[in-house]
């Protein structure tokens, strides 16, 4: 009938439209992926570009040490500070009224107390004497150049306190470092004063190797790699017990094939058995020059003592400098409670002049010394 041929074609046309939907959905799911255009980067940093921002990166997470000069100004602000025979207690005395025979009996007995030195003492006083006598003057504004003048004289302005750490023509020709031993009783800050040394070397623009020689003080070389680590220094190391010379002689090898300019060893500093310790630190200095050119011995040996120890300071000096044959000397915690006269009297005990003095226990509270400028501060007001 019409009714169910009409019926009919409506089913097929349904069919049609139901296949024609399932075709159009078919292709969605399973057609061919659309690719998305991609933007070219503005810039593609190379591999070279990379390697140098890394190596900003890596110095900028080192220390930058204070100039040396400032570390002098610092420094003698602090020395000013503290309250040292040598500057106002002396000025004082000077200018009472009447310099009669015990107020020059008391200037005596302060300077010893000082731990001037009995000769050292009488020197200055006879000249200081004479001085006064000839000016014929208790002001203080006359007194204190006056002062400033025999004090610098007693504390020696003539001696070289640079460090030898320059090298030589022939040192660069071989492509030698320079070498500085650093040696020094346990306690005296022998292993912090290296490494405030490679802070003053770094500060002035030097390539630097840390040896660890210490090699019986269990702490000693790791705590040498943290002073170094702080400023970028390398410190070549041993095993706890191995023979210190071992080590000198690595660090100086590593210092000459790395090309740098200053090799500084810290070396071992027990006084239990003195014989030991001294045949211990002669052979670290020889087979240290091993590496370096024919006729190049160690540049500097720096003797590290400390100032509040005073006349035990002094024996200490003399039992190294026996055998090792000191170049100058590093006087550590010269602050209020050191008595400055140590400054001079191990100077001429030993022959040999202070080149470093600290006074704090910061990173930079280490700097060179000068006859003037200690002067200048012990005498500051």
């Amino acid at each position: 009938s019409t009714l169910d041929r009409s019926s009919a074609a409506s089913d097929v046309y349904k069919r049609q439209i139901l296949a024609i939907v399932l075709i159009a959905v078919g292709f969605v799911l399973f057609g061919p992926a659309r690719t998305k255009r991609r933007t070219p980067p503005a810039h593609v940093p190379d591999l070279v570009e990379d390697t140098e921002t890394t190596e900003v990166e890596e110095e900028r997470r080192y220390e930058t040490p204070t100039e040396p000069t400032t570390r002098l100004a610092r420094l003698r602000a602090r020395l000013a500070k503290s309250n040292n025979v040598f500057g106002r207690g002396l000025l004082t005395l000077l200018s009472q009224d009447t310099l009669d025979e015990q107020t020059w009996e008391d200037i005596e007995d302060s300077l010893i107390m000082a731990d001037l030195g009995v000769d050292t003492t009488a020197e200055l006083v006879d000249s200081l004497r004479e001085r006064v006598r000839v000016l014929g003057t208790r002001d203080p504004e006359h007194l204190k150049p006056l002062l400033r003048e025999e004090l610098i004289k007693v504390v020696d302005p003539t001696m070289d306190r640079t460090l030898n750490v320059d090298r030589t023509e022939a040192a660069q020709a071989a492509g030698d470092p320079a070498v500085m031993l650093v040696v020094g009783v346990n306690g005296a800050g022998k292993t912090t004063t290296v490494g405030k040394i490679a802070r003053v070397l770094v500060a002035e623009d030097r390539k630097v190797v840390l040896g660890a020689a210490d090699t019986f003080r269990a702490a000693a070389a790791e705590q040498l790699t943290t002073w170094g680590d702080r400023v970028g220094v390398e410190t070549v190391r041993g095993e706890e017990g191995v023979d210190p010379a071992s080590v000198a002689y690595a660090a100086v090898e590593q210092g000459k094939r790395d090309g740098v300019d200053v090799v500084v060893i810290d070396t071992a500093g027990r006084l239990q058995n003195k014989r030991d310790l001294m045949d211990e630190l002669g052979k670290v200095k020889r087979v240290a020059t091993r590496p370096l050119g024919e006729g190049h011995e160690v540049d500097e040996v720096l003797l590290v003592l400390d100032a509040t120890t005073g006349q035990n300071g002094m024996q200490q000096a003399k039992v190294f400098a026996e055998s090792v044959d000191i170049t100058g000397i590093v006087l550590t915690k010269l602050d209020g409670t050191a008595k400055g006269g140590i400054v001079v009297a191990v100077q001429r005990a030993l022959g040999v002049p202070v080149k470093l003095i600290g006074l704090g226990e910061g990173a930079d509270d280490l700097a060179p010394f000068t006859a003037e400028g200690f002067v200048d501060a012990l005498l500051e007001s």
